[in-house]
């Protein structure tokens, strides 16, 4: 088959291997520039494996998604004592990140995979897009889109007038082996996706594959995200600040945050969670510590080049969309070039105007789940809106 044109992914994640898969599936020949210099594996903790993101597994991936995720039975709240405060029984896929980078490319393959490209600059004229390489290298493409992440380099470089809002909480995440947990936290964290809320904050947690992708009990991981308010201004500063005296934009890496904010982490959770939410916290050797920020664009395309997935709307993890919303984007765009015959910037300017909607919708949605969860303690766990899913909750996700 001939290729319809040439197509750049930038960004070597999650978001765009699936772009530069359904790209290639459209027939653009598709090249992936990623700024690290060595592959992602490793990186990451717990995804839930939205029904966007599984779409390319079970329509043309020869993986099995059954391999590659764990399957729960249960929303389950606990409460104190580790009493069942709230429970239905929703199935819900879990995997993780390292699992998920390792299937899609190995379903691009390594040859239009180039890692060490981190870009410093983005040109364009009416017939293509150039990408200026920190190497001093350049080059040119029918269309380029930034699928970079959280700090996308894109977004940088189109519209440096956007800056995150931060939430004021942090989110300490991290996991443990299933067999170093007790029986009794087993037995209820084990099969379910999990909440625990208390007066200043709130924990969510859920099983994902191994290290290396083991899916059977006791080899898997339990993974949590455990959110705390801290306000804005020299205590978060310090806390994003490692033990290698460089502050983190994002995030803080596990094995650099520093001591004294773990041991007061844990010593918090022991006095406040439940006993299972409390012995999986402080049975975590390395936690890691994030910024919950949020970031809105009005426009994710100019001419031939476009933001998709968090390069352009970055959302709280509360309705665990991160990466649904980069598949359907990518999905969106897939659609969008096979259903027409209009020129490259016309299709993606018609692209465009969905996804704009999509974004928005999701950040006006996790902004007010935070603010339930994390000051007005108004969260309602039968409420549908509350639950995970990229376009609102549902009672059962359509897997």
């Amino acid at each position: 088959m001939n290729s319809r044109g040439t197509a750049a992914v930038v960004g070597g994640s999650l978001g765009g291997l699936t772009t530069a898969l359904l790209l290639r599936k459209a027939g653009f020949t598709v090249t992936v520039f990623e700024r690290s210099p060595r592959e992602l594996d490793g990186r990451g903790g717990g995804i839930a494996l939205q029904p966007e993101m599984l779409r390319w597994f079970k329509e043309f991936s020869s993986q099995d998604p059954a391999k590659l995720a764990i399957k729960s039975k249960a929303l389950r709240y606990l409460g104190p004592n580790n009493s069942i405060a709230y429970e239905d029984p929703v199935q819900w896929w879990f995997s993780s990140w390292s699992t998920l980078y390792r299937a899609l490319l190995l379903d691009f393959g390594r040859d239009d995979y180039h890692l060490g490209h981190a870009v410093v600059d983005i040109q364009q004229d009416l017939d293509k897009a150039t990408l200026t390489f920190e190497n001093g290298n350049s080059a040119s493409f029918d269309f380029v889109i930034f699928a970079d992440g959280i700090t996308s380099t894109g977004r940088n470089l189109m519209f440096p007038e956007v800056s995150p809002g931060y939430s004021g909480y942090i989110g300490w995440r991290g996991t443990v082996i299933e067999s170093e947990l007790s029986e009794e936290s087993m037995e209820l964290l084990g099969d379910a996706l999990g909440y625990c809320f208390v007066d200043d904050g709130h924990i969510c947690m859920y099983p994902i594959p191994g290290p290396n992708g083991e899916l059977n009990i006791g080899s898997r991981l339990m993974n949590y995200v455990y959110y705390q308010n801290v306000p804005e201004g020299a205590l978060l500063d310090d806390m994003m600040t490692g033990i290698d005296g460089v502050r983190g934009l994002v995030s803080v890496p596990p094995g650099k945050v520093q001591e004294k904010y773990i041991d007061e982490m844990k010593a918090h959770a022991a006095a406040t969670l439940p006993p299972a939410t409390a012995e999986l916290v402080n049975k975590t050797a390395q936690p890691y510590v994030q910024v919950v920020f949020d970031v809105r664009v009005e426009n994710m395309v100019t001419g031939r080049v476009a933001l998709l997935g968090d390069a352009a709307f970055v959302a709280r993890p509360h309705a665990a969309a991160g990466s649904a919303k980069a598949a359907d984007d990518a999905w969106a765009l897939f659609d969008a070039f096979n259903n027409s015959d209009s020129d490259i910037p016309t299709t993606l300017a018609s692209w465009e105007t969905g996804r704009l909607e999509v974004g928005h919708n999701l950040i006006d949605r996790v902004t007010r789940m935070g603010s339930r969860a994390q000051f007005e303690h108004n969260w309602d766990p039968s409420e549908l809106d509350s639950r995970f899913g990229l376009k609102g909750g549902l009672l059962q996700p359509q897997y």
